[in-house]
């Protein structure tokens, strides 16, 4: 259950903390696939990574890891949910990124926002009973918090924009105007996700564009890289 004692003001603050960028999970590393996408030409300036970020944004991260969030603090088990999320992320790079990003947050929770239901869950990951991803660690901790899920899953959503937004500045590269513009509009596609997640179901668990699973996959037998996913 969540921490009740926690006020709002103090798990805003620890909000603030828990999704900013200088968070060091290792997501500077990773493009989750749109390097491919600049290799191939497709990316290539600010309104074709907005294309790709906003598809990104309503499919994989709303199917996959909105989701996941949401079943969590509708009291699903963390360890059926991690399996899951395992069989889903077919991409290789991009599950072992979940599972990397993912193992530092459950890391730095542990010594920053410690709970029951954060021990129970590392615990879980140390036996080898679970992988430990990403928007599971997050939820995990956001919950223990005692934050709100809307709130929770859209400063999620964000900092995962944010976080490809400046990643995508150095590797096009863009300007960083150019990254603010790009995040203005994506703080809409967020607030879009955290309603459309909310509309969906189990059965939709999972369902994925296959152009960008494709180019995921790509990722790891591209000659030169920036990034490692």
């Amino acid at each position: 259950m969540p921490n009740t004692r926690t006020s709002p003001a103090s798990y805003q603050l620890a909000l603030q903390q828990l999704t900013d960028s200088a968070l060091p999970t290792g997501a500077f590393a990773h493009s989750l696939g749109f390097e491919t996408y600049i290799e191939r030409g497709l990316v290539r300036d600010e309104a074709s990574f907005g294309v790709w970020l906003a598809s990104f944004m309503s499919q994989q991260l709303t199917y996959s890891d909105a989701l996941a969030i949401r079943f969590l603090y509708e009291g699903d088990a963390p360890a059926e949910l991690d399996s899951l999320l395992t069989a889903q992320l077919l991409p290789r790079q991009l599950r072992e990124a979940s599972i990397k990003m993912g193992g530092r947050l459950l890391e730095i929770g542990a010594g920053i926002f410690p709970s029951a239901e954060l021990a129970e869950y590392r615990q879980l990951v140390g036996s080898g009973r679970a992988a430990g991803h990403q928007p599971l660690a997050f939820a995990v901790v956001a919950r223990s918090l005692g934050v709100p899920f809307p709130e929770a899953l859209a400063a999620y959503l964000f900092a995962t924009a944010t976080t490809l937004t400046q990643n995508a500045v150095r590797a096009i590269p863009l300007g960083q105007n150019a990254g603010q513009r790009l995040l203005r509009k994506a703080s809409d596609d967020v607030a879009a996700a955290v309603e459309r997640a909310g509309q969906l179901d189990r059965s939709d668990f999972g369902a994925v564009s296959p152009g960008l699973e494709i180019s995921q996959m790509r990722h790891e037998r591209q000659r030169a890289r920036m990034f490692m996913s």
